[in-house]
């Protein structure tokens, strides 16, 4: 498909020579399962029977706000059993991006996962269930930082990382499962908005029933989608982080949403929708909080199930904050979370903001 831009293998050469400098990760400790995650179950509603597992790992667009709450909307209005996951602190605080981790076997029963992490290199046995259901070809649904979701060095599961270089799996989860791995930025974070785009010869899509009026607060990522992806929307960076900025008429629309194939291990394959973005805030947007709920039953297969009346409303209060590395609620545990009138997060949690990390510090 032509989109008017250079193609994928040329740009992903240009900004292959960027070094991109080390981020160190939280040492990994071993956590308790029963602490790491929050349980929504649904009762009524066509999701009834279906095991949903959201993990929440990345260091800076508060992945830890926005899948509870996704999740209250997927279990509570529409019947599905959602376990979301978080990585903790040693104590058994919530501490985004840091790789400790237990739980994970709830995987075994899941019918779909859905992942908002960066940079993870999470412990053997905790990452063996991910590699298992990738194996058996489950459905993904891959949200921002995920296209970088794993930097793993050495031993048996380093060809997840973002970076690998093996000819048998280059460039990792991101771009063998998701269809593509961490590029660059494209626009400045904070200062430029985003409008997502539909194509109007994707407008039929179900994952677009209903959708409209797409902005979103997360700034532009270059995305060049593997072959064989169905890109549903371009992503326009505006001036400004209103929904009425003007267009950067610098930058070239590129895809920001796209859905696709792969295949596991078993020779099964499994569905799978990305978007390059997905900070908390963006959930605000009711077009993409619409999105991504169309985007859960289609990766299901439940597509059938999609209208452009499903209820997309919260369930209970959301306060996001703006997002910035370290800049997250403190003292939080998941369990905090429970329930459906739990505050996500409590505003009387404090924050320790820090300015964002100079472009082209650190894959974002």
């Amino acid at each position: 498909m032509n989109l008017g831009v250079p193609t994928r293998s040329v740009l992903r050469t240009l900004v292959g020579s960027v070094v991109l400098a080390s981020c160190a990760l939280t040492p990994r400790l071993p956590a308790q399962a029963a602490s790491t995650h929050v349980v929504y179950q649904g009762t009524q509603g066509p999701g009834l029977g279906k095991h949903l597992v959201l993990i929440a790992g990345d260091h800076e667009y508060r992945s830890e706000e926005l899948l509870p709450a996704l999740g209250r909307i997927l279990a509570r209005h529409h019947g599905f059993k959602v376990s979301v996951f978080f990585t903790l602190d040693s104590a058994g605080f919530i501490e985004p991006g840091s790789s400790r981790i237990g739980g994970l076997d709830a995987l075994k029963t899941a019918d779909l996962l859905i992942l908002a992490i960066r940079f993870q290199d999470f412990p053997a046995d905790q990452m063996q269930h991910i590699v298992d259901y990738l194996g058996r070809g489950g459905p993904v649904l891959g949200l921002r930082t995920s296209t970088h979701a794993f930097r793993i060095k050495d031993g048996p599961f380093a060809k997840y990382s973002w970076d690998y270089k093996g000819a048998e799996y280059p460039s990792g989860f991101g771009e063998q499962v998701l269809g593509e791995t961490w590029v660059g930025h494209y626009g400045t974070n904070h200062e430029q908005s985003s409008r997502i785009l539909p194509r109007s010869d994707r407008a039929t899509h179900p994952i677009l029933r209903g959708v409209r009026d797409l902005h979103v607060q997360s700034g532009g990522y270059q995305a060049y989608p593997s072959e064989g992806s169905d890109v549903l929307a371009l992503g326009q960076v505006l001036h400004g982080m209103g929904p009425n900025g003007p267009p950067d008429t610098t930058k070239q629309q590129l895809p920001v949403v796209w859905t696709r194939t792969y295949r596991g291990a078993s020779g099964q394959q499994g569905r799978v929708f990305t978007s390059t973005h997905g900070a908390s805030e963006d959930l605000l947007n009711p077009g993409f909080r619409r999105m991504l709920v169309n985007a859960t039953f289609w990766a299901l297969g439940m597509e059938q199930a999609i209208t452009p009346a499903l209820n997309i409303s919260f369930v209970g209060p959301f306060h996001p904050v703006t997002f910035s590395f370290d800049g997250y609620r403190r003292g939080v545990r998941p369990s905090d979370l429970a329930g459906w009138d739990s505050p996500i997060m409590s505003p009387d949690r404090p924050t320790r903001a820090t300015s964002p990390a100079k472009s082209g510090e650190s894959p974002r």
